[in-house]
């Protein structure tokens, strides 16, 4: 019997997994596509979900709209700033913005809430369980891109920022902002990191 090696577009997976990093400062490339970003979206979304609810929804905001998110971040974090600090705050979010593009992921709560209603005696469960839904979507994409080559972190600037930007871009009211993941051409070197011994993490019985 014949055995094939599957690997993704451009690394294995393992390669992938170690290589994954944050970069927090990006910038524009012009063959960071939507096709691209597509592409990279259909795969990722055969993470798992608790009883297959798939109540993650992604928006994908690139370009002008991208800039304009990161303008509603930096505006809303300037009276909450100290004025000291807010010269860093800036730069942190420039960062962001010199970007192609932003993932913005949202939870369904309409979904969980059926979930709930259908299967009660795991109701209590399903608030959590989409909660780790969406973690697995996060980084089924942070973990495609890294293998395309392109740079990305992972941000967390709601609830701040939640209403402002579901009002600029018609977000259903029922979907709730989990993170936010600015992505483009890695323009930084990723730090070094460090972890706990193996054998104070794992345990073999």
């Amino acid at each position: 019997m014949s055995t094939t090696t599957t690997t993704t577009t451009t690394t294995t997976l393992k390669e992938a997994i170690i290589n994954r990093r944050s970069i927090r400062k990006v910038k524009k490339n012009e063959n960071i596509t939507k096709e691209r970003i597509n592409e990279v979206l259909k795969t990722a979304l055969h993470a798992p979900t608790s009883f297959n609810m798939q109540s993650g929804r992604i928006v994908v905001l690139m370009d002008a709209e991208h800039e304009k998110f990161w303008d509603i971040v930096k505006e809303t974090l300037r009276p909450l700033v100290p004025e000291e600090n807010f010269g860093a705050t800036v730069e942190r979010l420039q960062g962001f913005r010199d970007g192609v593009g932003t993932v913005l992921f949202f939870e369904n709560q309409e979904t969980v809430k059926q979930m709930q209603e259908n299967a009660p005696s795991y109701k209590e469960n399903f608030p959590n369980w989409s909660q780790q839904g969406s973690a697995m979507l996060q980084y089924a994409i942070w973990m495609s891109l890294s293998a395309e080559g392109i740079g990305a972190s992972l941000q967390h600037y709601n609830p701040i920022i939640d209403q402002e930007v579901k009002q600029t871009w018609n977000i259903p009211g029922e979907w709730s902002l989990i993170a936010q993941m600015p992505f483009g051409e890695p323009n930084e070197e990723a730090g070094e990191r460090t972890f706990l011994p193996f054998e104070d993490v794992v345990k073999f019985y």
